[in-house]
């Protein structure tokens, strides 16, 4: 049988548990259709790049899949019907992978690093560049004078040819 990768989002304003009884729904369905379920991960509740149907958090969750297309098609007939599912994406894939996923080696990373607590950026001190604090008051005449209209200046090259050309046609007058 086809091997499958799943994932889908669902609404930010449901339960982890109600998101593992989704899981199990969605397992049932494929089981009754002779497909079977290999691993299920949970991602948690992550943002959204931008909003999908007023929501800007989703939980996230991977399912492999053996199962004929049959069985997956109604997996996604299921999820389009369901108000908790936002999005879900299938793709078809030569061998699962037996190690956890990208998403839960990146969460472990994180804990083993103890991201998060801002820590290492160290004290910046002061920015010389940015006027030393946050908005702050401005002096806007000063502003004013530096973005004041210049007076044309000729380049001195230009200056020299006027120069050539006017002894030239002076000596030739005279």
């Amino acid at each position: 049988m086809p091997l499958y990768e799943h994932v889908f989002l669902a609404r930010q304003d449901i339960s982890a548990q109600q998101v593992d009884a989704l899981l199990q729904s969605f397992r049932g369905i494929l089981e009754e259709r002779g497909g079977t379920v290999g691993k299920t991960e949970y991602w948690g509740l992550k943002s959204l790049a931008y909003r999908i149907k007023k929501n800007r958090k989703a939980h996230y969750a991977l399912m492999n899949i053996d199962a004929p297309h049959e069985a997956v098609t109604e997996l996604e007939r299921q999820m389009r019907l369901s108000t908790d599912v936002i999005r879900f994406l299938t793709v078809k894939v030569d061998e699962h992978d037996a190690a956890p996923s990208a998403m839960m080696r990146r969460s472990d990373r994180d804990e083993r690093e103890g991201r998060g607590d801002r820590g290492d950026r160290g004290d910046r001190g002061d920015r010389g560049d940015r006027g030393g604090g946050r908005g702050g008051r401005r002096d806007y005449r000063d502003r004013d004078r530096d973005f004041a209209p210049r007076e044309a200046r000729v380049p001195v090259e230009a200056e020299a040819e006027v120069e050539t050309v006017d002894a030239i046609e002076g000596g030739e007058d005279s």
